[in-house]
């Protein structure tokens, strides 16, 4: 080893910035060959061995948190760990400005971001509320050529966003939409055309623009690589025959997932000519409407039975009940299966379920009835995730399901780990013997539709069951509570729920206690949200110690006070906070949404012409006071502005309604991360987030060496 002549680079941050990822077994030796007979080897400082050896042993560090922490023990590993980093996420794209992130990860071949708030999904944010692609990918262009994958959730991206991805990285080959809106069919169009390596092209729950471009067309004519094509999202029409063709040139697809312009006598044709697809989306299930006989007569049973590695199966967007039968096949073979668009009853899914053994995934609708849930826990024993979603979310309505199919589920499924069941009726005797049957249980989400329901059995509050969950299930990390709950409960959460890390919380508690037992006791707490619920000031203000540590608190319809927003942002100055409010609500009651550090959410537009449905009791009309905020282009995003705004000479507060003072951006994107606020009527969420949550990994550079 001593005598081998050849020399190699060293790895440092002065490396070329275009370098690609470097092989877990490259070797870093410091050593000179001089001139004469031999080579001597240079000493190299103490620092730079180090790096040498971390940045071996990182590349065999995958987990994030794992490489976060390791990134904060000096700076000699904050450098390493830079370098050796192929996978980038971004919890939220405002954490941090696409120029640092990219200036300090040079090696990146995968990077993950998230956008906008999960309450973007049920209209709570302005439409034109930001998030956008654009000085992401313009970043990454400049600085990741070699870039292969892309997964963006809650992302507003255009056309020529995707355009310029693919024209931008050669050799791209996964592009991953969860939850995504403002592009259309010619951006995927571009995407298929250009991307030639492309292997995953997965469109989970995007709005896609129709715009009468043929996009299935434009993949390749020859073999392509894909391996997985989900647009089970996509509302328009598609070419089938092209799809058809495409199935035909891609041995190596393995997920297909269609929407519901594909008909049962479609799918048919696709599942005979890939007989090697693991999960499937069936589209709509039914017939066309010009060819019904001919679809019926074709032998569906059959191609069920060729397709011998499907272990997932959804869709069944437009069920044609008679058609079940023929997925008989593979249900002894299936791990997931999600019939979260099918209504059928009871009588229709015992059939089916009695044949999967091996199901540990199962989505549904209530329209089973507890009767189909008590077959499902008679035989589904390895079942670790269930979901119940209602057909008709009514609060004056009769569920379907009740106590009764909870706790069958609980005594026959003793493997649950996640579960999220609604309801119009639950007792305390029920959620407790879930708690006892399913100690393993780390994600519980019972919703009692019904505002202020006590057990069903007894009229007593369902303290003690949420309060059994909490003692009984050691693993909890996400809950979420409903029912008529006393400031009881959230003792209860408060002294056991250690681990929770996401807690929903709806038409609860007593008083502000309530509020902070949750604030006080729960340090893991990462996102809390909350609706009329008698949380006031006061609670808000028994947080500040917790705040910096959060991603949100949302709190809508509760009893907040101007005032109380402005005392969290004197006491929290890297807080920023916008302030808007409901023309139909009282002037004493304020929405706060404290959020991303960075940069600010960037169209901050006349909201008066915006109606949100913020609870079932009123569709509230946001209205701003004051002279508005100019909406700023996506391209202007990717500016680090510094400046101050305020309500009533406070710094970090950012008013789009009742605004006092400039209105402009607070992006601190050269120090360490500073959170903002977005504060409106009625309705109150605190995005507060932890620099390791955020960015990953962590933005403040360790002072030790």
């Amino acid at each position: 080893m001593g005598d081998d002549p050849s020399s190699s680079s060293q790895m440092s941050e002065d490396d070329d910035d275009r370098s690609p990822p470097l092989d877990p077994s490259s070797s870093n030796k410091a050593r000179n060959c001089s001139s004469g007979s031999g080579c001597d080897y240079i000493i190299p400082y103490p620092d730079q061995v180090l790096e040498n050896v971390v940045e071996n042993v990182l590349c065999f560090l995958t987990a994030r948190q794992d490489r976060n922490a390791a990134s904060l023990v000096c700076k000699s590993w904050y450098r390493a760990e830079a370098l050796t980093r192929s996978g980038l996420f971004i919890g939220n794209c405002y954490a941090v400005s696409p120029r640092r992130a990219t200036a300090r990860f040079t090696r990146v071949r995968a990077v993950s971001i998230k956008g906008k708030p999960r309450f973007a999904d049920f209209n709570l944010m302005p439409p034109n509320w930001g998030a956008h692609f654009r000085p992401w990918v313009s970043a990454m262009a400049k600085a990741y050529p070699w870039l292969e994958k892309v997964y963006l959730k809650r992302m507003s991206v255009t056309d020529d966003d995707l355009a310029l991805l693919a024209e931008s990285f050669p050799g791209f080959k996964e592009l991953l939409l969860v939850c995504c809106d403002g592009f259309g069919t010619s951006g995927l169009a571009v995407v298929a055309s250009k991307c030639r390596q492309l292997k995953v092209l997965d469109l989970i729950e995007s709005e896609v623009l129709d715009d009468d471009v043929d996009w299935i067309c434009c993949f390749p004519e020859s073999l392509t690589c894909l391996e997985s094509l989900i647009f089970d999202c996509v509302e328009c029409h598609i070419n089938f025959e092209a799809l058809e063709r495409l199935v035909m040139r891609s041995p190596l697809l393995k997920k297909l997932r269609l929407n519901r312009h594909v008909s049962i006598g479609q799918l048919h044709r696709l599942m005979v000519r890939a007989p090697q697809l693991t999960h499937l989306g069936t589209g709509s299930f039914s017939t066309l409407e010009g060819n019904p006989q001919g679809d019926q007569e074709l032998d569906y049973v059959s191609a069920f039975a060729a397709c011998k590695s499907l272990v997932c199966l959804s869709g069944f967007r437009e069920i044609l009940p008679d058609q079940l039968p023929a997925i008989y096949p593979v249900c002894a073979n299936l791990t997931n299966l999600n019939f979260s668009y099918a209504n059928i009853t009871a009588e229709q899914l015992i059939p089916v379920i009695r044949h999967c053994h091996k199901l540990q995934i199962f989505w549904v609708l209530d329209s089973v009835c507890d009767e189909g849930l008590k077959a499902v826990a008679a035989t589904c024993k390895e079942l670790r995730e269930l979901r119940v979603f209602p057909v008709n979310a009514r609060e004056d309505t009769e569920g379907p399901v009740s106590e009764v199919g909870l706790q069958a589920i609980s005594e026959g499924c003793r493997k649950l780990q996640s579960i999220l069941y609604f309801c119009q009726r639950m007792t305390n005797a029920a959620v407790i013997a879930m708690s006892k049957n399913c100690p393993d249980l780390v994600v519980f989400r019972l919703c009692i539709m019904g505002r202020h329901r006590p057990d069903h059995a007894t009229g007593e509050s369902m303290d003690e069951g949420f309060g059994a969950i909490v003692m009984n299930c050691k693993k909890l990390t996400r809950l979420a509570v409903s029912g008529l709950l006393t400031d009881q409960a959230f003792s209860y959460i408060g002294q056991f729920g250690k681990l929770v890390r996401t807690l929903s919380v709806a038409f609860a508690g007593d008083s502000d206690m309530g509020l902070k037992y949750l604030l006080e006791g729960c340090p893991k707490l990462q996102k809390l949200e909350i609706r009329d619920s008698p949380f006031g000031d006061s609670a808000l203000r028994s947080g500040l110690h917790h705040y910096y540590n959060m991603r949100f608190l949302w709190m809508s319809s509760c009893l907040l006070t101007r005032e109380g927003c402005r005392d969290v942002a004197q006491a929290l100055p890297r807080l920023v906070v916008e302030v808007m409010k409901s023309d139909e609500e009282e002037e004493t009651g304020v929405e706060l949404y404290v959020g991303k550090p960075g940069q600010m959410p960037t169209h901050l537009l006349d909201f008066s012409q915006i109606e949100m449905n913020f609870s079932h009791k009123f569709i509230a009309k946001l209205q701003l006071i004051d002279d508005l905020a100019q909406p700023r282009s996506p391209q202007e995003e990717n500016e680090e502005v510094s400046g101050s705004s305020g309500l009533q000479q406070v710094s970090n507060v950012r008013c789009c309604a009742a605004c006092v003072g400039k209105k402009e951006e607070h992006g601190l994107m050269g120090q360490s991360p500073v959170s903002w606020a977005f504060a409106q009527l009625t309705y109150v969420v605190l995005v507060c987030p932890d620099k390791k949550t955020f960015l990953d990994p962590p933005l403040v550079k360790p002072l030790s060496k």
